[in-house]
């Protein structure tokens, strides 16, 4: 039973899969889990059930037992469903109900890694754009002809519907939750505290191996943080090229293989990125947020705004600086 100071937190439950792989299984708990109302009296209250009767199998020879049954999800205000085992694993038909009437009572539902064969299993995905590990891509649109599988994003938000790519992904898409429930500051401090980045670029591209058995030169990296410092001045794709030692073809195709979309999709999410901490930790002006942040113009950014985050930026401050306390 819940006790007074746990009104008002937002209730995580995390069924625990039979051949659970460890990894996907421990992410949810470890950014969900430990008590960190010192960043937000709504903190988390994470809840681990069983999908079965008995102890669940995990990898690497170990069982898991939780304390409680599936009844747990109609309590949930977010169900994050762990990786399964491809492509043996079956969702029980009980699992499958629990999570298409926590969905329908208004629950966000998740899936990390291949757990998004789970939410297809149960139609949750259907006529929904969703992503999975690069290797199951194939899988889930063979099994799940409804979904709109994407293996390029490491994370895809539908809003109640959320998808991760592999492994390290579901760490992107947990800290992105972090993110949208409580604000930049709070998913950044919790990255510090898991040392981990909080924000990683690009998608799954940069991961598949590509057709020809030619390696990428592996050298972007220092360009990108480069111009993570040069966001308050106004830059060319001819001058990130230039400081790549590329001619501009070469950059622009090298960056869309290494990180999964074009330079200037990445420059812009670098901004916005910017702007909503700018938003979150300081007191600047909204004038002074768009210079620092190269989104020009406090009106260049509240149309900015609007259109990719529906939203203003006085409301965003509003919302998250208080979130963030």
């Amino acid at each position: 039973m819940a006790s007074e100071a746990d009104e008002g937190r937002i209730k995580v439950v995390v069924p625990v899969l039979e051949d659970c792989p460890l990894f996907e299984l421990a992410v949810p708990c470890g950014v969900f889990g430990p008590d960190r109302r010192d960043l937000s009296p709504r903190w988390y209250d994470l809840t681990a059930c069983q999908t079965g009767p008995e102890a669940h199998r995990a990898s690497g020879g170990l069982f898991v037992q939780a304390q409680q049954g599936l009844e747990a999800l109609a309590a949930a205000d977010l169900v994050v469903v762990p990786a399964c085992v491809m492509p043996s694993y079956r969702p029980p038909e009980e699992l499958l109900d629990a999570l298409r009437a926590a969905h329908e009572r208004g629950a966000r539902v998740a899936a990390l890694c291949s757990g998004a064969f789970v939410l297809a299993a149960a139609g949750l995905l259907d006529d929904r754009s969703a992503t999975t590990h690069w290797m199951y891509a194939d899988e889930l649109r063979r099994r799940h002809p409804r979904v709109r599988v994407d293996e390029h994003p490491l994370y895809i938000d539908e809003g109640d519907v959320l998808t991760s790519a592999g492994t390290a992904a579901s760490l992107d898409l947990c800290l992105h939750i972090v993110r949208r429930d409580f604000g930049a500051a709070a998913a950044a401090d919790v990255s510090r505290r898991m040392v981990i980045a909080p924000h990683r670029e690009g998608g799954q591209a940069q991961y598949i191996p590509p057709a020809s058995s030619r390696a990428e030169a592996d050298g972007l990296a220092p360009v990108l943080d480069w111009a993570r410092q040069q966001l308050h001045r106004p830059l060319t794709i001819a001058q990130l090229a230039e400081r790549a030692g590329m001619s501009n073809r070469t950059f622009g195709r090298r960056f869309a293989e290494q990180v999964g979309t074009t330079p200037l999709k990445w420059l812009n999410r670098q901004r916005l990125a910017r702007a909503r901490e700018l938003l979150e930790t300081t007191d600047l002006t909204v004038d002074l947020v768009a210079e620092r942040s190269g989104l020009g113009t406090a009106s260049g950014l509240r149309q900015y705004f609007q259109r990719e985050l529906a939203t203003t930026p006085a409301t965003y401050r509003r919302t998250f600086r208080r979130q963030a306390q």
